[in-house]
């Protein structure tokens, strides 16, 4: 599955020069295009909301039973619920959501492709390859959720820290086909001033690599953007 002609020494001394890296043509092609396929039509997806309220899920029912008005006014909700707030409080997301590892260990969606790929990536050799990537021994496992991200749809300003998981490295494993800069859905990497240090295209079949802890966002996704911005993320966890 994984691009043997990958340049493992280059991208690992950009990793540990710049703290950041975007892998190009991580995945063998035939996989690429079946793990596409797989995230724009076959995942039930949810909807992963952070509001006024709390951070909550809605489920995938309820999720696909609404019309597009009444999702949007969810992200909408969401966006305008943090103005005038400052630090953790303005923290806000909407987003489509798989969970892949809840998912796993319930037995949920029995031959959905997403279960493989976790298997594969708490693997031996994957384990060994995010190891010899990032020069990392600490590295023992990793978590993984499918994610959309659709006109209207965005996660503010994070750092990805979380001290009861064990966080190393935060990944984006990328499958949008033919993403324009302009659609948003960028990770913009955010310095201590609240500048833009740098930004990542979501390119397709790249892997987005950076260690935790990283102030980071996606941009809101555009209402022209032509295709779903799907990927892969998690976490390499020690």
């Amino acid at each position: 599955m994984i691009n043997e002609a990958l340049d493992i020494p280059r991208w690992r001394d950009a990793l540990h020069r710049e703290g950041r890296v975007q892998v190009a043509d991580f995945l063998q092609a035939d996989a690429a295009a079946r793990l596409r396929q797989c995230l724009a039509e076959e995942v039930p997806w949810t909807l992963a909301l952070r509001d006024a309220a709390a951070a909550r899920t809605i489920d995938a029912a309820t999720y696909a039973a609404m019309d597009d008005g009444d999702r949007l006014h969810l992200y909408v909700e969401a966006a305008v619920s943090a103005h005038g707030l400052q630090g953790d409080a303005a923290f806000r997301f909407a987003y489509d959501s798989y969970m892949m590892v809840p998912a796993y260990r319930e037995g949920r969606d029995p031959g959905l492709l997403l279960h493989r790929v976790l298997e594969l990536f708490n693997s031996p050799p994957y384990i060994a390859f995010a190891r010899a990537l990032s020069g990392d021994a600490r590295i023992r496992r990793v978590n993984a959720q499918a994610t959309r991200y659709r006109p209207g749809q965005f996660l503010r300003y994070h750092t990805d820290v979380d001290s009861s998981e064990g966080r190393l490295y935060a990944y984006v494993l990328n499958l949008s086909a033919h993403w324009q800069a302009d659609w948003g859905g960028l990770l913009q990497f955010i310095d201590d001033g609240g500048r833009v240090t740098d930004t990542f295209l979501p390119r397709y079949n790249s892997l987005s690599l950076f260690a935790v802890p990283a102030g980071h966002a996606v941009s809101l996704v555009a209402p022209w953007a032509g295709e779903d911005r799907l990927a892969i993320t998690g976490w390499w966890l020690s």
